[in-house]
C-alpha cells in the first residue's frame, strides 16, 4: 500500500469516532485535502442560533467543507444531523420540512405550518443540522430556518448553497478556490501521480488552467490513467476556445468548470459520451440495472461506459450499501441535461426511465402482501427516481404509464409524509382519465381509472381525511375493476360509513372482506375484517370485536402492515378491556405504540398512545399515562391549527381526574372542541361528554354536569351504544338522589346484558356503597367483596371495600363476613345476586317480562323465521351470542323450540 493511500486510511481512520454521534452525514469516500485555514474560521462561526451559509459556484467544494466541518464538531455537539436536499422537488415546501424531519426522526402533523410544527418540535434540543444543496429550494429552506431560529435557540444551522438565502442574521462565508498546495495535493492525490518534478509541473499547470476549482481538478484527475499530468495541461491550455460564445460573460469559476466538463466531454469514447447525457433523467440514487435499462446500450457496454465515467469522476459511485449506487452531482448533471437536449434524445430517454420505473414498482408490488415493511424500503429508495418519472408521464399524450406508475405508488404516499405530493400526481392522473370535456360521460371507464381512483381514496383516507377521498372510491367502484380494487374501494366505502351508518359500513366491509378473500388479496382481507372489528367495537359487541380483530391484526403484522396493525391493535386493546382483561389490553396497546412509532404517523401514533393512556390510568398510574401522552403532546403543541388527533384531549382529561385536577379535566375536555368552527359542547363525542360531566361534577358544577346529561340522553348517537347509554345511567345515579339505586341497577343490567365486563364491576362497588348507605349491610358486603375479586381479576388497582363518592366523609360500614362471601362469587354469580337484591322492583324470572330488550330481539326474529347467523347480521351478533339468547329465552318461557316459541301467546306486557 502507497504512503498516499496510508494517509487516507489513517484520516478515515480518525474520524471514525465520531460517526455515532452523526446522523445521515455522508461518507467520505475519498480523502479531504487542504482548507485547514478555512475548517477553523467555519467551525468558529458554527453557533447555538445562529444560520451560516457556505456560498458558491457549483463544484467549489461546498459539500466536502460542510461535511468536514460537521465531522470535526460532532464531538462538541449532542447531535449533528445531516439532510441533504439534492433530490427534493422544487418548489415542495412539504418535501424540505419532510426530508429534515426524517432526518430528525419527527413525527409532524398536518396543517399550513409545518415548518412551525418542526420548529416547535426542536425547541428543548441542542443540535447542529446541516442543510446542504439549498439553491433549488430556496425559498422553502429559508422558511424553515426562520421557524427554527426563532424558536430554537440551541440549534445551528449549516446552509450550503451557490448564493445566501437571504434570511436576516444569516452569515455567509464564500467558499473559495483552493490554495495553490491544496490544489496540487488534490490533483496529484486524485491522479496517483508521483512527486517527481514533471508530474509536480504539469499538475501545477492544470491547477492554474482551471482556477483551483477542486469539481473541476477532481474531473481533470479522472484522466490521469490516460493522459499524463503535463498531457492534461497541454489539452487545457486554451480551454475557452471549447466554450459557446455567450459563456465568455459567466463569472471566471463558472467558465472554468463548464470547460473542464466540456473538456472532459470532449475525451470521452462515443459510448462513453452517450451514457453520460442519458445518465442526466436520473434523480441522484440510482443503480447499475436501472443504467443497463435506461441506457439503450447492450449491456456489456452501457457497463463499461458506466465505469469510464466512474474513473473520470463524472458518476459519484457509492459501494458501501449491499448494491453500489450511483450519481451525477448537480452541475455535472446540468451539463449532461444539455447534451441531452441538443442530441433530441429526452423524450426517448425519459419514457425509458419511465418504463423501468414502472417495471421496479410492478416487480415490487408481491411484497404489499408478503413484507410491507420492505416494500416501502425498497419503493423508498427509489422514491426520487419514481416521482421524477411519474411526473413526466403524466405529462405525454398517452399518460397510460404515468397513471399506471402514480397509482402503484399509493401506498407509500399512504405510509409516510409525502401525501400531498402523492395526492397532487394521483388527481393529476385521475383528471387524465375523467378526459377534458365538461361532463363525466368523456371520461374512461377503465380498471386502470379504478386503480387511480381507488389509490387517491387510500392517500386521502391519511392526508386529507374525509369525503373527497370516500367519493372517489364510490366512483371506483362504479367503474369495470379487478377484484383486488373492487374489494380495496370497497374497504375504503365501508370506512367512510363508520362516522355515519355503521350497519351500512359493517356490510361493506364484510363484502369487502369476501371478496377480497376470493381474489386472494390477503391485505385487503385482513384490513377489511379488522373494520369489521372496529364496528363490533363501536356496537359494544366486545367477544365479536375480538373474535375478528385477533386474526386481522396477526395477518397484518405477518406481512409487514404497521399502519393498519397498529390501530387494530388499539382497537383489540379496548375490546379486551370492556371484556375484564386490563393486564392484557395494556399489553396490546403497548405493543400497538411500537408498532405504530417507526411510520412517523402522528394519527396512527395518537390513537395507540392515547388508547394506552386510558388503560394506564384504568389501572391506577396517571404519572404513567402522562408519560405515554407526552410524545403526542409534543407534536400536537407545535401545530397551528391544532390537529385533530382522536382521543388525545379525553385521555388527558382522565389523566387530570385520576390526579384530582377536575378543573384541568373539564379544560382538557372542551379541547376537543378546538379545531371545529362552530364549537359547542353537544359536537362532543359521547365519551368525551361523559368525561367532562364527570370532571364538573368532580369540580362542584352539579348543575352544568346535569345540564350534560341530559343532553347526552337525549342525543341519537347514543341509541346503539350499549356502553354509552349504560354510563350515562351511572353518572346520572351519582347525582340522582333517591333515584340512584334505580339508575344504578338500569345500568349493571345494560352491562350484563351486554357483556360489560369492566362496566359491571363498576356498577357492583356503586351498589354496594348504596346499599350500604340503606342499612343493607350484608348485600353491601356481598358486592363489595364480588367488586374487589373482579377487580384483582381485572388487573384494576385495589380500593376500598365500598366503591364512594370522594365527597363522602365517612364511609358506610360493611360486615367482614359478608365481604369474604362475596369474593368467593364469580363475577356472573354477583351480577345475579346484584339483579336479586333490587327487591321488588326487579326482572322476574319467568315469562315474557324476564327478557332483557337482546332476548325480545332475537325472539321477534326468530319467529319471523330468520336463522340463527342471519339474526346475528341483523343485529350485528356472532351466531354463537345468538344461540346464548335463544338458550335463555327457552328457560325462562319454558319451551323446548322456535316452534313452541312462535305459538306462546305473547300477551304479557313487553
Amino acid at each position: 500500500m502507497g504512503a498516499r493511500n496510508i494517509c487516507h486510511l489513517a484520516d478515515l481512520m480518525r474520524h471514525s469516532w465520531v460517526m455515532s454521534d452523526v446522523a445521515h452525514l455522508p461518507l467520505e469516500l475519498s480523502s479531504f485535502v487542504g482548507r485547514h485555514g478555512e475548517l477553523a474560521t467555519v467551525a468558529a462561526e458554527v453557533r447555538a442560533g445562529r444560520l451560516l451559509t457556505l456560498a458558491g459556484p457549483g463544484g467549489c467544494g461546498k459539500t466536502r467543507l460542510a461535511v468536514r466541518v460537521c465531522r470535526d464538531l460532532a464531538g462538541d455537539w449532542p447531535e449533528v444531523v445531516w439532510a441533504g436536499l439534492e433530490d427534493v422537488a422544487d418548489g415542495a415546501g412539504d418535501g424540505v420540512v419532510a426530508r429534515v424531519a426524517d432526518r430528525l426522526d419527527l413525527a409532524l402533523p398536518d396543517g399550513p405550518d409545518r415548518a412551525g410544527a418542526l420548529a416547535y418540535a426542536l425547541r428543548g434540543r441542542r443540535l447542529l443540522l446541516a442543510l446542504d444543496n439549498c439553491e433549488h429550494v430556496a425559498a422553502s429552506v429559508a422558511a424553515l430556518a426562520a421557524a427554527v431560529l426563532a424558536r430554537c435557540p440551541e440549534v445551528a444551522l449549516l446552509a450550503t448553497g451557490r448564493a445566501s438565502l437571504g434570511l436576516e442574521g444569516e452569515r455567509v462565508h464564500r467558499v473559495p478556490p483552493l490554495e495553490l498546495a491544496d490544489a496540487l495535493e488534490l490533483f496529484l492525490d486524485r491522479a496517483g501521480a508521483t512527486g517527481d518534478p514533471a508530474a509536480v509541473a504539469g499538475a501545477r499547470r492544470v491547477c492554474d488552467r482551471l482556477d483551483r476549482l477542486p469539481l473541476a481538478l477532481e474531473l481533470a484527475a479522472g484522466w490521469a490513467g490516460t493522459l499524463t499530468p503535463a498531457q492534461i495541461a497541454d489539452s487545457l491550455s486554451d480551454p475557452y476556445a471549447l466554450l459557446d460564445g455567450g459563456a465568455r460573460t459567466a463569472a471566471f469559476r463558472q467558465r472554468t468548470l463548464e470547460a473542464s466538463m466540456r473538456w472532459s466531454h470532449s475525451l470521452l469514447d462515443d459510448d462513453e459520451r452517450v451514457l453520460f447525457r442519458r445518465l442526466a433523467v436520473f434523480e441522484p440514487g440510482f443503480a447499475a440495472d436501472a443504467v443497463v435499462a435506461v441506457a439503450g446500450l447492450p449491456a456489456p457496454v452501457a457497463l463499461k461506459a458506466l465505469r469510464g465515467l466512474i474513473d473520470t469522476s463524472l458518476v459519484v459511485a457509492d459501494a458501501t450499501g449491499p448494491v453500489a449506487r450511483y450519481r451525477l452531482l448537480g452541475v455535472v448533471r446540468t451539463y449532461a441535461r444539455a447534451r441531452l437536449d441538443e442530441a433530441g434524445e429526452t423524450a426517448a430517454v425519459s419514457d425509458r426511465h419511465l418504463s423501468w420505473c414502472l417495471d421496479r414498482v410492478d416487480a415490487l408490488a408481491p411484497l404489499l402482501e408478503t413484507d410491507r415493511d420492505a416494500w416501502r424500503a425498497a419503493a423508498g429508495a427509489e422514491y426520487p427516481n419514481l416521482r421524477a418519472a411519474a411526473e413526466w408521464g403524466l405529462s405525454r399524450d398517452d399518460a397510460t404509464a404515468g397513471r399506471r406508475l402514480a397509482a402503484g405508488l399509493a401506498w407509500l404516499w399512504h405510509l409516510e409524509s409525502r401525501g400531498a405530493e402523492g395526492l397532487t400526481l394521483l388527481r393529476r392522473a385521475a383528471e387524465r382519465g375523467a378526459g377534458r370535456g365538461a361532463g363525466r360521460e368523456t371520461g374512461e371507464r377503465t380498471p386502470l381509472q379504478a386503480r387511480v381512483l381507488t389509490a387517491l381514496a387510500v392517500v386521502a383516507d391519511t392526508a386529507v381525511p374525509g369525503g373527497d377521498g370516500y367519493r372517489a372510491a364510490h366512483e371506483a367502484l362504479e367503474l369495470p375493476a379487478d377484484p383486488e380494487t373492487a374489494a380495496l374501494a370497497r374497504s375504503l366505502v365501508a370506512i367512510g360509513w363508520v362516522g355515519s351508518d355503521l350497519g351500512r359500513a359493517r356490510a361493506e366491509a364484510v363484502r369487502a372482506r369476501d371478496d377480497a378473500r376470493a381474489a386472494g388479496a390477503g391485505f385487503v382481507a385482513d384490513a377489511s375484517q379488522a373494520l369489521i372489528g372496529l364496528v363490533h367495537l363501536l356496537r359494544d359487541q366486545h367477544r365479536d370485536a375480538v373474535a375478528e380483530l385477533e386474526p386481522a391484526v396477526a395477518g397484518l403484522l405477518a406481512r409487514g402492515d404497521r399502519a393498519t396493525a397498529s390501530s387494530a391493535l388499539s382497537w383489540l386493546a379496548a375490546a379486551t378491556a370492556q371484556l375484564g382483561d386490563v393486564t392484557r389490553a395494556a399489553e396490546l396497546a403497548e405493543r400497538a405504540v411500537e408498532t405504530a412509532r417507526p411510520l412517523h404517523d402522528v394519527h396512527r401514533i395518537a390513537i395507540a398512545a392515547t388508547r394506552l393512556a386510558e388503560l394506564r390510568t384504568l389501572q391506577g398510574r396517571p404519572d404513567d399515562a402522562a408519560a405515554v401522552l407526552a410524545p403526542v403532546d409534543e407534536i400536537a403543541a407545535g401545530a397551528e391549527p391544532p390537529p385533530y388527533l382522536p382521543g388525545w384531549e379525553r385521555a388527558h382529561a382522565l389523566v387530570a381526574l385520576r390526579q384530582g385536577r377536575p378543573a384541568d379535566a373539564v379544560e382538557w375536555s372542551r379541547r376537543e372542541l378546538r379545531w371545529l368552527p362552530e364549537p359547542r359542547e353537544a359536537l362532543l363525542l359521547p365519551e368525551s361528554r361523559l368525561v367532562l360531566a364527570a370532571a364538573l361534577r368532580a369540580a362542584g358544577s352539579v348543575s352544568a354536569a346535569s345540564d350534560v346529561l341530559t343532553g347526552l340522553a337525549a342525543d341519537d348517537a347514543v341509541r346503539d351504544r350499549p356502553r354509552i347509554r349504560a354510563d350515562l345511567l351511572a353518572e346520572q345515579a351519582l347525582l340522582a338522589g333517591d333515584d340512584a339505586l334505580r339508575l344504578q341497577h338500569e345500568a349493571l343490567r345494560l352491562r350484563a346484558d351486554h357483556d360489560l365486563v369492566l362496566g359491571c364491576i363498576d356498577s357492583l362497588g356503586a351498589l354496594a356503597a348504596l346499599l350500604a348507605a340503606r342499612g343493607a349491610a350484608d348485600a353491601a358486603g356481598v358486592l363489595a367483596g364480588a367488586a374487589e375479586r373482579a377487580r384483582e381479576t381485572a388487573g384494576l388497582p385495589g380500593g376500598p371495600a365500598v366503591a364512594v363518592d370522594p365527597s363522602a366523609v365517612d364511609p358506610p360500614a360493611v360486615d367482614p363476613s359478608s365481604v369474604e362471601q362475596g369474593r368467593a362469587l364469580p363475577l356472573a354469580d354477583a351480577v345475579a345476586y346484584a339483579m336479586r337484591a333490587r327487591g321488588p322492583r326487579r326482572r322476574p324470572d319467568h315469562g315474557w317480562a324476564s327478557l332483557t330488550p337482546a332476548e325480545r330481539s332475537v325472539v321477534d326474529l326468530a319467529v319471523q323465521g330468520l336463522s340463527n347467523p342471519e339474526i346475528g347480521a341483523r343485529l350485528f351478533m356472532s351466531r354463537g351470542t345468538v344461540k346464548t339468547h335463544l338458550a335463555h329465552v327457552y328457560a325462562k318461557l319454558q319451551v323446548a323450540n322456535r316452534t313452541e316459541l312462535a305459538a306462546l301467546p305473547r300477551d304479557e306486557p313487553r
